[in-house]
Order: structure tokens, then C-alpha cells, then sequence
């Protein structure tokens, strides 16, 4: 006895999906709970701001359950993220870099920028009426160097320089080691340095800013532009990142970089709440733009090592 067409045509549907099933099962079903780790603010323990609002919004985008985890660090940050326990962090671009050398396991999504499209800092030198004609001048003139809690007054110059086959050490006789940057600023300013390390904020593109950093300081401080001249300048030190495990589905990734580009502009309320310190929106960026970030890790590292 033959099936009906229409028997026989569902009893195909039936045993197509049975056999194709496990094929195309789909990356949420492998994560499960898809988990974002972010650090406890100071004295906010473990609550996170709109939290509820910030689920939601994720949970829309990936179109899955969607979980936050606060980690008391950034190493406890990193550890989460190396051993697959949290799939998305929100770093500091110096933490993205420890991840990035303790795993090798993570990449960069998108990193924010500033209302005026600052994405990051330099670290630039600078000398007064031309006293410092260059680098390899250095050890014959007085360099005020901010203290080194300073990043782009003092890490991100001696990493960048290191980076460059240029090494200082911190202790080298012709740095004036300042207690805070306005006190280096305030050498120059005064004569008593011939140049100093300080810092510029600095677009995607590397152009520097006006607004903000040491140059923007020492004019206010009553310092013509003209009597001031760049005579270094370090690769950008990008903002820090939203970073994923690489081994996150491509879509996935694809589907959290649609939904934080147009964060800003679709959902302003929700952006404030993600990123609270720069106002621009979020951009794209890839491993090459956190190239400072690592050359900082890697001289802190063989800093320590060889103290």
C-alpha cells in the first residue's frame, strides 16, 4: 500500500530534520549563557548600574540568555576570560594586552571614543626654545619625567622608546623624576628642565588634539605654542577595549559589533550606562591598534624580570 503524497512528503520533513538537526545546532545552544565580564566599580561591590536595562539590551542583540559578572580585578578579569568562564570583557587597554600575553585567547571588538573623536593618548617629548635638538641628545640635558603612576608622562614613553630600540632607565642621571605631572609641566615652564615627557590625547588616526594633555596645559599656563617644540612622539595607546574570546562564534561577533556601533546613536540611555567616561560612541578596532597597550605589558615585564 503506497503513502499518501502528502504522508509521505511530512514523514521526509520528519526524517530530514532528525538527521540534520545536530548538523546545524546553533552557537547559542554551545554557550548556553552568554557571559560579560565587567570590573566592581570602587565601593559599588558587586552591583552593576542598569543592570536590567544592560541585560536586556544584549540579550536583544545576541538573541539569547545574557549574563553579568563582576570581578573584583582586572587579573581576576583576565583569569575569567583565559579560562572560558566569562566570553566578553571590558577592559583597560593595558589589561586587553596582559589577557592578550596570558592566553593569547581574546580579541578586540570595538573600543569608544571621545565626543571630539579622541580615541587614545600619545606620549610625546617636548623641549623649550629648541634646548633639546633629539634623542640621542638626551643624556646631555635635564628631562623632567612625570612620577611613574603617570601613564602618558612616563610607562608609555619608556615602553614606546623601549619598543623603539631606545632604552631609559627610570634611574638615568639626565631624568628629573617630578612628584606629579604639573610639577614636571613646572620645570619647563620654569627653565630648571630642558624638556619633558608628557602626553596628548590623539584621534583614531594618530592626529593629535588640542583640547587636553600637557601641550594644552602648558598654554594655559601662559607658555606661547611657538616656544615649544615635539621632538618625540609614541604610537597611540587606544582606549580600552571590549575584547572576546576568538574562538566566539562569527556571528556572535558579527552581532555585538552591529549592536555597540550604533549604540550611541540608537540607544543613547544604554550607552551611558556601558561607557560612562567617553561620550563619542564605540569604533571597530582590531589587534594592530593595541600594538602601545602590548609593548607597555612587555616592558613592565621585562622591567620586573630583570629587577
Amino acid at each position: 500500500m503506497k503513502a499518501a503524497p502528502k504522508a509521505l512528503a511530512a514523514l521526509m520533513l520528519v526524517h530530514g530534520a532528525f538527521w540534520c538537526g545536530p548538523a546545524q545546532a546553533d552557537w547559542r545552544d554551545d554557550i548556553g549563557t552568554f557571559r560579560i565580564g565587567v570590573v566592581a566599580e570602587p565601593g559599588a561591590g558587586n552591583t552593576v548600574p542598569g543592570l536590567a536595562q544592560l541585560t536586556q539590551a544584549f540579550t536583544n542583540a545576541l538573541g539569547m540568555k545574557v549574563e553579568f559578572v563582576v570581578a573584583r580585578d582586572y587579573a581576576a578579569l583576565i583569569e575569567a576570560q583565559a579560562n572560558a568562564r566569562i566570553e566578553y570583557a571590558i577592559y583597560s587597554a593595558t589589561a586587553y594586552a596582559t589577557a592578550l600575553q596570558r592566553c593569547g585567547c581574546v580579541e578586540p571588538l570595538v573600543a569608544p571614543v571621545d565626543s571630539d573623536g579622541a580615541a587614545g593618548i600619545r606620549s610625546v617629548l617636548l623641549t623649550r626654545d629648541g634646548k633639546l635638538s633629539g634623542l640621542a641628545a638626551m643624556g646631555t640635558h635635564r628631562i623632567a619625567m612625570p612620577p611613574s603612576d603617570s601613564v602618558g608622562g612616563s610607562l608609555l614613553p619608556l615602553a614606546g622608546l623601549a619598543a623603539e630600540h631606545v632604552k631609559i632607565a627610570e634611574d638615568s642621571p639626565f631624568l628629573i623624576h617630578a612628584v606629579t605631572a604639573l610639577a614636571a609641566e613646572a620645570m619647563l615652564f620654569d627653565g630648571k628642565a630642558d624638556a619633558l615627557f608628557g602626553w596628548v590625547r590623539a584621534a583614531a588616526d594618530g592626529q593629535p588634539l588640542l583640547s587636553g594633555g600637557t601641550q594644552a596645559r602648558l598654554e594655559a599656563a601662559g607658555l606661547s605654542p611657538s616656544a615649544f617644540q615635539v621632538v618625540w612622539t609614541s604610537g597611540v595607546l587606544r582606549y580600552g577595549p571590549h575584547a572576546v574570546r576568538s574562538d566566539l562564534d562569527p556571528e556572535a561577533k558579527r552581532r555585538l559589533t552591529v549592536f555597540l556601533t550604533n549604540l550611541k546613536s540608537t540607544t543613547p540611555d544604554v550607552y551611558d550606562l556601558l561607557e560612562s567616561k567617553h561620550s563619542g560612541g564605540f569604533l571597530t578596532v582590531a589587534p594592530k591598534d593595541y600594538a602601545m597597550a602590548e609593548a607597555i605589558v612587555r616592558f613592565v615585564s621585562t622591567d620586573g624580570a630583570q629587577q
